[in-house]
């Protein structure tokens, strides 16, 4: 039987070896990380080396990283209160809580006026398009180029920026709002003032020393090179998908992209269809963001680009990972050729 493979790294990623160890190691640990004895203290003692970890990977040394749930409750605590603008290409943690009414060019990149009153990302989910970081920007959302982008906090010029443990290697369920010294960020969770008092209750610590352990061996891979390779067979994947198909559309690959990523719309086959029929042939891909409850539908990012309602749910995303090998995408676009080759016969 022929293997799966996984092509939906930007939903979530498989867990880091480092990670599963770290997490292992802190289930050993029994101490409450706010009690004072020495078993909270090495609990405690957890915690602060993966903020250590977190902040030298994303380039945020000196800036207060603040563990929550994820990215999404990372964008409440951001946001909430605050009267902020964004772009309609945001992911619905942002959009939530902004108004999203910032022009987006044919290509999804964002026309920021205002950066101090702004939330911007780093780059889409669903397209791969880069953003350039306007200096003073409030928030942003860093989620999916941590790790996979030379990206400094320090230098991006952002008051805070959100990021999530599950996009680079790390456990579900664990995330961080980057702030810089000085943004006042009130709590929205309110109890034991935990977290600089950003955010009460007690810690996730193994979640919390997974998500360490995976952002520090991410930035290894990234300095090592493992990006650029990757980009490398997400070129070689769109070059046989287009000898497949010559009215296929690759998304936003005129400009910077994530180097994981591609968007295609193939017009008159619905993205749900091909999900469906890439997951029976053993291919995991996407019809875009996974944080809809399990909802596939048309993509506002994408009429946000200006892409009409059909050609919008025409499209699929396919996103690799380190693991991901040349073989993998040569057999996923062989697999989605033939199913192409059948869904026309069936149109005829």
């Amino acid at each position: 039987m022929t293997a799966r493979v996984y092509l939906d790294h930007n939903a979530t990623t498989p867990l880091r070896a480092e990670a599963r160890d770290a997490m292992i190691a802190a289930m050993d640990v029994v101490g409450n990380p706010s009690s004072v004895h020495a078993e909270g203290r090495a609990a405690k003692g957890l915690i602060e080396r993966a903020r250590a970890q977190v902040a030298a990977a994303l380039g945020a040394e000196g800036a207060d990283v603040i563990f929550t749930s994820g990215a999404t409750e990372a964008a409440a605590l951001a946001c909430a209160g605050r009267s902020l603008r964004s772009g309609a290409v945001e992911h619905d943690a942002v959009s939530a809580w902004t108004q999203d009414d910032l022009p987006v060019d044919a290509q999804g990149r964002v026309d920021v006026a205002d950066p101090a009153a702004s939330a911007l990302q780093l780059a889409n989910s669903e397209t791969g398009v880069i953003q350039d970081l306007p200096e003073g920007l409030a928030v942003c959302d860093m989620t999916q180029g941590f790790g996979k982008l030379a990206v400094a906090f320090n230098w991006s010029g952002a008051q805070m920026a959100l990021v999530s443990a599950h996009k680079l290697g790390g456990p579900k369920g664990v995330g961080a709002l980057v702030v810089r010294r000085g943004t006042d960020v009130p709590a929205q969770i309110r109890g034991g003032g935990q977290e600089m008092g950003r955010r009460s209750g007690t810690e996730n610590v193994i979640g919390i020393a997974g998500f360490g352990a995976a952002a520090e061996a991410a930035a290894r891979d990234l300095a090592a090179g493992v990006w650029e390779r990757t980009a490398e067979f997400r070129n070689i994947l769109e070059k046989a998908i287009a000898a497949a198909s010559k009215e296929t559309i690759f998304v936003g690959n005129v400009g910077r992209r994530l180097p994981n990523t591609s968007c295609m719309i193939t017009p008159g086959w619905k993205g749900e269809t091909q999900v469906m029929a890439m997951d029976l042939a053993g291919f995991a891909i996407s019809a875009g963001s996974a944080c809809s409850s399990g909802k596939v539908r048309a993509s506002r990012v994408l009429a946000a680009m200006g892409y009409d309602a059909q050609a919008a749910a025409s499209a699929i995303r396919v996103s690799l990972g380190p693991q991901t090998t040349q073989d993998d995408v040569a057999r996923f676009a062989d697999a989605w050729a033939a199913r192409l080759r059948k869904h026309r016969a069936r149109a005829a």
